[in-house]
């Protein structure tokens, strides 16, 4: 009963979530609620949400901190000359765009951490998507995408967990894993590629002047004060699928690249430099929690940056609606994990999966378990997947000889998919600062990151890695 219950709480948020009739917000919190009643342990919802919260605390302290200091580089113009390396690639062509995102996304994504990925993906391309009334769901997207496929690098945490619950090397994990988890990047600009494609057919082509004016008005949009009044360059607008999905209106602030902003501190750009060097290596060297890190960098960029108390004000109440829209998303999560695992659905929804799989596909369990990695990682934690299910999936396979270390590298393939699962709090800050509909990601994303995964799962079988 709690594994049917387990499967139609999951599909019910999702049917719910996808097709509007509820916010995120609202069906990550009364859902698991009603089904935690179902389950007959209602006196007990408040224990699983605390828990829940408990777990997830440290991960909104992290996003709302590392929100506000990206926030703060990005005002100062720390990403400008990359920022401007990319719009001068793109050349207001959509297709070009596209594939910028892509590379973009997955260049950012060597730092480890997607939330910051995706914040500084968002705002590189939001002002080009906004200006050529691109689908920014193709943008987000991709960028989950990119993503996903390198937040399988040692540092960025699947690995990770893979190694330390099956008591492996990462570097034996990752190593041998790189062909194929390069053409599951190549497969993703590939996609980029087709996907500016379909948005340059649907926008039309423009000329060099309409160009020109497009990459001039794009590179003077205000940081978090443009009017956004001025329309799109492009002769045709098109209504293709997602055209309107998530896109703001025109009078809405959006971020940007006006080189004569006020928040601009041109002479403290080598500080700004080091200083977000440093704090990547903290990071990646786990000198200190990520939290604590984020929180000191927070203080010292604004303190060094703005040393006046109202022009720091003025930086916090920019960003308080991202960092209130992301921390309010990552709480409400914490309902929907707790009663997951609280009711005991997580574990017996694995059980059930992993006592159904036929004996005579033993021999042949690195593939079971790389299937299975894509909707499991999807519909639960990373930390749920690696700790409660892969260590099963091992032992299973080891009966039929099957080496630990192929389980492993088959276990991080579905992390493409899992990049936009509800559960990741980093896709918050993709959607709330893209401006884009959960609903709309979700529904235009699963397909093309499922086959993302397998594209990865297949080569890495082809390979001869898996």
């Amino acid at each position: 009963m709690l594994t049917i219950l387990g499967f139609a709480m999951i599909a019910t948020f999702l049917v719910l979530i996808m097709l509007k009739k509820m916010s995120p917000i609202a069906a990550l919190v009364l859902i698991p609620a009603l089904f935690c009643v179902f389950v007959g342990k209602g006196a007990k919802l408040g224990d699983y949400v605390i828990d829940g919260v408990t777990s997830l605390a440290p991960t909104a302290a992290m996003l709302m901190f590392a929100i506000v200091y990206f926030g703060v580089m990005i005002d100062v113009g720390l990403f400008d000359p990359v920022v401007k390396g990319i719009l001068r690639f793109c050349k207001a062509d959509p297709l070009r765009i596209v594939v910028g995102t892509a590379l973009l996304a997955a260049i950012v994504s060597l730092d480890g951490d997607g939330s910051t990925t995706f914040m500084i993906t968002v705002s590189a391309m939001y002002p080009l998507y906004k200006r050529l009334k691109m689908s920014l769901v193709v943008m987000t997207g991709v960028a989950a995408m990119a993503n996903g496929v390198m937040n399988t690098l040692p540092w960025g945490g699947p690995t990770a967990r893979a190694a330390t619950a099956l008591k492996l090397d990462a570097s034996d994990i990752f190593v041998p894993m790189i062909p194929a988890l390069a053409a599951g990047l190549l497969f993703v600009i590939a996609l980029a590629y087709v996907l500016g494609r379909r948005e340059r057919g649907r926008l039309g082509v423009l000329t060099l002047d309409e160009a020109l004016v497009a990459e001039r008005e794009t590179e003077t949009v205000l940081v978090g004060a443009g009017s956004g009044t001025g329309k799109s360059p492009s002769r045709t607008g098109g209504s293709g699928p997602g055209a309107d999905a998530g896109r703001p209106a025109e009078d809405e602030t959006f971020q940007g690249l006006d080189p004569h902003r006020e928040t601009l501190r041109p002479r403290l750009y080598w500080f700004n430099a080091a200083l977000t060097v440093t704090l990547l290596t903290a990071m990646i060297m786990e000198w200190l929690p990520i939290p604590v890190l984020f929180l000191l960098g927070a203080a010292l960029a604004l303190t060094v940056n703005f040393p006046q108390m109202p022009a720091q004000r003025a930086r916090l109440a920019a960003h308080a609606e991202n960092v209130l829209n992301v921390s309010g998303m990552v709480f409400a999560a914490a309902v929907f994990t707790g009663v997951l695992q609280g009711t005991g659905m997580v574990d017996h929804m694995a059980e059930w999966l992993v006592g159904n799989i036929p004996d005579g596909m033993g021999p042949h369990m690195a593939l079971v378990t790389g299937v299975l990695s894509i909707p499991l990682t999807y519909f639960m934690s990373n930390d749920g997947f690696y700790f409660g299910i892969l260590p099963v999936l091992a032992e299973a396979g080891q009966a039929h000889g099957v080496s630990t270390v192929e389980i492993a590298r088959a276990s991080i393939v579905g992390q493409p998919l899992h990049m936009s699962s509800p559960l990741v709090p980093a896709v918050y800050v993709l959607v709330g600062m893209a401006k884009v509909e959960f609903g709309d990601h979700t529904r235009f994303v699963v397909k093309w990151a499922a086959l993302t995964s397998l594209v990865v799962l297949g080569a890495g079988i082809l390979f001869g890695i898996i």
